[in-house]
């Protein structure tokens, strides 16, 4: 027998089926004529991954997410946000429309019922095509000129801006959306014509990409925006999708070595990996966006704003030894074009490697050993085979330290700014070098189990003064052996605060493409969670990354902070008493060091450019604009070169001269062996040292006494 609310509930559903079939149904017809196709539908093979993904999101995903209506809103919310990010293209009475049946969507979902997105979809693919060949016949058209004398300015963030009420609206919007890319176009060298043309370029592939996209791919588009609402690193990856993740997880990519994402009609580059073409390169930085690709040194950088990522990819590929040249927009959105060599991730790349800085207290100078580590590394091909001198992190670092030791270093800096992580086991490995027996991360399952597997079993190989140095881009791996360091008041963390990626992912097959999906979570032997908020140091210094727009907490939906019972372990020295003075110490330093002064500077004008909410449309503003932020940076250079007694800029020409000279030299001694540590220009890693030093002395000084040192 059938109750009365489990028959309204069918009704219900059926009507509302009903009416997206038959919504979808005249969608068909409207938009399929245009290009004489019928509009993309769903395949059985997709209703069933659809039926497998949330079996294994409900069963075995961290986050217990109920499958209801509040989630089917926010899955609404996102998928529209997925599709037209800018708020460019759908218009108000669309999104009412969507919005009447805002609660249905985790009932069709969870059937496999694919339908009511791929409506949406479909609504979306139409309103992109009349808006392309809008604008596309704004540019055919002679009677539309650009003066840029006007006073008007563009939005620069739409995210949370209303959707255009009417054409009318839209068409407003796109006027100043398209007059803003012509003028960018010409502030970067072209003719107005020429601008024209590249936009024509542009918006005729974006037309064609939008005509062109399958089954696949809004599916990939629709399952992801639900998967994220779980977490950012809870993924569908398609049949194509995954092939490029399982090339990319090899490092044996011949491309640039970088981490990209879709952002808006932009690829965001996301991390460098370490050792790769572009991080030895050096210009090229997390939170640029890709907006054209050229090959080889002369080759026409091609347009590549509103092309799908794989697309993007596959054009920075290529064979080793040649060259690709990237368009980027910085975070201050000034276009800059960067050239970068391909290779591959060579493990010796990656290889930690030592140097020896010497720091003067006034009377006399100390000896301090610096270790960088790039990565968490293992070769795990040598290993197999048998190698008995298979390279690892932990080995080479045990041996640089060694080597150190015997060169009579008053203490050790282990510098792991920019290291994404790696291996697990090598960060409990390297952990080993420093401290006794002892657990090192604590893993927490979906199902509240925890285990401390990953430990330190031997006595340590080092037992001296000890610095850790980690930034934004300090992760994973490197926030475990941070955090156990931390825990155990083994050393002093300085920095910055880290990435805060503390979840463990785990890669699963489906029907059709493969789920990539959040199963646990790390966790310090202190309790503290090093998700989100990762390590903060104990004594923090200056870095020009935004934490805003790099890092776990930059995702809307990332998993919380939390806190687990503490695992017993023990403490090496109080440092207590020693922070305050160690950081009123540094900061009496960083007020009198140029090199740091300058970075303070430039980290405030970078928070002052961030807080820009337009951009203007007129020409003369612009370029006074460009003028004045290269001004600014002119003046700030030159207190720093008059600071160490070197000959100031006279003026822009001269200043622009160099900043072209500092990135020819970029691009040479990317294309030459490995570099060594800086150990003259690094402003930071010096300051460490001196940090050391004075940790050194302050330990021999009685407790009570340190607070008046």
């Amino acid at each position: 027998m059938v109750s009365p609310r489990t028959s309204l509930f069918a009704r219900k559903s059926f009507i509302t089926h009903v009416f997206w079939c038959v919504f979808a149904a005249s969608l068909a017809m409207e938009s399929g004529a245009d290009e004489g196709k019928p509009a993309l539908q769903p395949t059985k093979a997709q209703s069933v991954t659809t039926i497998d993904i949330m079996d294994k999101l409900s069963k075995r995903h961290y986050r217990d997410l109920p499958i209801d209506d509040k989630l089917s809103i926010e899955f609404l919310e996102n998928y529209l946000k997925t599709l037209d990010p800018g708020r460019l293209y759908f218009l108000q009475a669309d999104i009412d429309g969507f919005m009447k049946n805002k609660h249905q969507h985790d009932d069709h979902i969870k059937k496999g019922d694919l339908q009511p997105g791929f409506a949406i979809y479909q609504v979306y693919q139409k309103r992109v095509v009349e808006r392309l060949e809008w604008v596309l016949a704004q540019l055919d058209d002679p009677k539309v000129s650009f003066d840029f004398k006007g006073n008007e300015a563009v939005e620069m963030d739409r995210e949370k801006a209303p959707w255009p009420r009417d054409n009318a609206e839209a068409d407003n919007l796109w006027d100043k959306r398209l007059e803003l890319s012509v003028l960018n176009l010409k502030l970067a060298g072209k003719t107005v014509e020429e601008s024209k043309v590249t936009l024509q370029r542009r918006y005729k592939n974006q037309l064609h990409r939008t005509t062109q996209q399958n089954s696949q791919d809004v599916f990939e588009t629709l399952i992801n925006s639900l998967t994220v609402l779980y977490d950012p690193h809870t993924n569908y990856f398609s049949p194509r999708t995954s092939e490029n993740f399982n090339i990319n997880m090899s490092l044996q990519l011949e491309g640039i070595g970088a981490v990209l994402q879709s952002e808006d009609e932009h690829t965001k580059v996301v991390r460098l990996v370490a050792g790769g073409p572009a991080d030895k390169q050096g210009q090229l930085k997390p939170a640029d966006k890709i907006v054209g690709v050229g090959q080889g040194t002369e080759g026409e950088i091609v347009d590549v704003v509103g092309w799908r990522l794989d697309e993007v990819v596959d054009m920075i590929r290529g064979k080793k030894d040649t060259v690709v040249r990237l368009e980027v927009l910085t975070t201050e959105a000034t276009p800059k074009v960067v050239a970068i060599r391909r290779g591959t991730v060579k493990l010796e790349d990656q290889a930690a490697q030592k140097a020896v800085i010497e720091v003067s207290d006034g009377e006399r100078k100390h000896k301090v050993g610096v270790i960088e580590i790039p990565a968490f590394y293992h070769d795990f091909e040598a290993y197999r085979r048998g190698d008995q001198n298979f390279r690892s992190t932990t080995r080479d670092v045990a041996n640089l330290l060694r080597e150190l030791q015997d060169e009579d270093v008053a203490g050790i800096i282990l510098d792991l700014r920019n290291n994404g992580g790696g291996s697990l086991q090598e960060a409990t490995m390297l952990t080993d070098l420093f401290i006794d027996q002892g657990p090192v991360v604590q893993i927490k399952e979906a199902d509240g189990r925890i285990s401390q597997h990953n430990r330190s079993r031997s006595r340590a190989l080092y037992r001296g003064p000890l610095i850790v140095m980690i930034n934004r881009l300090s992760a994973s791996a490197s926030e475990i052996f941070a955090g156990a360091i931390q825990d155990y008041h083994r050393g002093i963390i300085v920095g910055t605060q880290s990435f805060g990626k503390g979840t463990v992912q785990l890669l699963s097959d489906l029907p059709e493409g493969q789920l990539k999906l959040t199963e646990s979570k790390f966790y310090r032997v202190s309790g503290d969670s090093t998700q989100h908020r990762g390590i903060i140091p104990d004594i923090s210094m200056p870095a020009l990354i935004d934490s805003e727009e790099v890092g776990e907490s930059a995702y809307e939906t990332a998993l919380p902070w939390d806190q687990i019972a503490p695992a017993k372990h023990g403490k090496y020295f109080d440092f207590s008493q020693l922070l305050p003075t160690l950081d009123k110490l540094h900061q009496d330093r960083s007020r009198q060091d140029p090199d740091i002064i300058l970075l303070q500077e430039q980290v405030a004008l970078m928070m002052r450019n961030k807080e820009r909410t337009q951009i203007s449309l007129n020409e003369k503003v612009r370029i006074q604009e460009k003028e004045d932020l290269e001004r600014e940076q002119m003046v700030m250079e030159n207190k720093r070169r008059s600071a160490k007694g070197l000959k100031p800029f006279e003026n822009l020409e001269a200043y622009r001269a160099y900043e072209k000279e500092e990135e020819a030299n970029a691009e040479k001694l990317a294309a030459e062996a490995r570099p060594g540590i800086d150990t003259e220009s690094d402003a930071l890693l010096n300051e460490a040292g001196y940090i050391l030093i004075d940790m050194v002395e302050l330990m021999k000084v009685p407790q009570q006494q340190v607070a008046n040192f």
